[in-house]
């Protein structure tokens, strides 16, 4: 009786679909390019929307942007190119022949101990102390400090750099973008001090920096990047207009629907393929004098809220498709359909069996479910837009909270069937 009256659901949707079509008329043409066009056109702006919010949510603003880069600090790499490129400076300013002779002689032991540890030429010994200490700075919480307040007054020059706007302490040169650590050398020059090597504290202030970004075509894609920044979270909102305009001037909409989810849902996938071929092209192209790993380091960081807001639009896009696909009227997702419901009214004939009732909660549930269904697809929408940043894992977790319910529901909602073998006062449902 269950299966006949699920079957005869079918055939009315069906017999539904078809007097819709009858009733728009014969085909146009015209009509069909436009929304097979609108359709393209958004597809090809979600990737580019993705990234001009990226630009305007973590370039375009400091506090994100500090937040962004505030890890880094303890990131090895980055600690082993900052230790390695004051240890330089330092050396370079350091005359290894008045070392010792400069230094104090109740001083003397403690240094020539310290050096002595070390092994190997002077040079090497007094390289390998300074950069022990550049190293032990660079892990400490100073250093977090150091980094965390640098970034915060140099964001409008990183800004500068890739959009060309702003200006700030970070220097632009050419196509580099680089940091200035001399803070950084001040630490170490007074931990040299305090462990003997008083010559240190003659050494001049120091202006030494890292690089942050380089690329020799950086003033290129500087424009490119402006208007992505000025774009901000308009054009993303525009993809999706032109996309729901072309779904909804398709003769064959729920397909529209699909094809145009899934469309979206590869353009940024593809995004998400450039971001990995682009690091392995940027960190080949970088000079010798440039740290690899710490270059890496800084590009994934800077890139991190872009790859997850990929991840996170190909889930949403296969998640719409997939549940515009499954409540269409084709012959597999019909099945699908069938196998679902069959699962959960065998539970509720399970449970119905068992002596277990849904009391009045099972009437509201069958006359108000079709209600009931679109508040918890409305609820799950909701949810996702007030989510400050969802996640891949956010969308197939509302996703699946979304199925859940809707299974509770169907549960409820089934209507139970007196049965021969079903015992007195208790009713079964197939």
């Amino acid at each position: 009786m269950t299966e006949r009256a699920t079957e005869l659901d079918l055939l009315r949707a069906r017999v539904a679909e078809l007097e819709a079509q009858r009733a728009r008329g014969p085909r146009h043409p015209v009509r069909s390019l436009v929304a097979v066009l609108l359709v393209v056109l958004g597809c090809v702006l979600a990737p580019l929307g993705v990234v001009a919010a990226w630009t305007a949510d973590t370039v375009g603003d400091t506090d994100r942007y500090v937040k962004t880069v505030a890890p880094l600090a303890t990131q090895p790499d980055i600690q082993d190119a900052v230790a390695g490129r004051v240890t330089s400076a330092v050396m370079d300013h350091l005359d290894l022949t008045t070392l010792l002779s400069g230094v104090a002689p109740a001083q003397r032991p403690l240094l020539e101990k310290a050096l002595g540890a070390l092994g190997g030429s002077l040079e090497d010994a007094v390289r390998a102390f300074v950069h022990d200490k550049a190293r032990a700075v660079a892990a400490s919480d100073a250093f977090a400090r150091i980094w965390k307040d640098a970034n915060r007054r140099v964001h409008s020059t990183v800004d500068k750099a890739l959009t060309g706007s702003g200006g700030g302490a970070v220097q632009l040169d050419g196509g580099a973008v680089t940091l200035d650590v001399a803070p950084v050398v001040d630490q170490v020059k007074q931990r040299l001090v305090d462990d003997g090597m008083t010559v240190a504290g003659k050494i001049p202030e120091i202006h030494t920096s890292i690089t942050l970004v380089r690329n020799d075509d950086l003033d290129a894609y500087r424009k490119y990047f402006r208007l992505l920044q000025l774009a901000g979270f308009w054009l993303p909102l525009v993809a999706v207009l032109l996309v729901a305009a072309g779904v909804l001037l398709a003769r064959r909409r729920r397909r529209a629907l699909v094809t145009g989810a899934l469309g979206v849902a590869a353009a940024t996938a593809l995004l998400g393929l450039g971001l990995g071929i682009a690091r392995a092209l940027y960190l080949d192209a970088l000079p010798s004098g440039v740290s690899q790993p710490a270059a890496g380091a800084v590009y994934d960081a800077l890139t991190r809220f872009l790859a997850t807001t990929v991840r996170m639009v190909v889930a949403l896009g296969v998640t719409v498709a997939l549940g515009a696909w499954l409540t269409g009227p084709g012959r597999r997702a019909g099945l699908v359909r069938r196998l679902w419901i069959s699962g959960i009214r065998a539970v509720r004939a399970t449970a119905d069996g068992a002596g277990l009732s849904t009391g009045p909660v099972g009437p509201f549930a069958r006359r108000y479910r079709e209600w009931i269904g679109w508040v918890l697809v409305g609820g799950a929408l909701l949810a996702y837009l007030l989510w400050s940043r969802p996640t891949g894992w956010v969308v197939v977790g509302l996703a699946l909270a979304l199925l859940f319910a809707l299974a509770v529901v169907e549960f409820l909602a089934a209507e139970p069937e007196e049965g021969p073998e079903a015992a007195p006062g208790i009713t079964r449902t197939a």
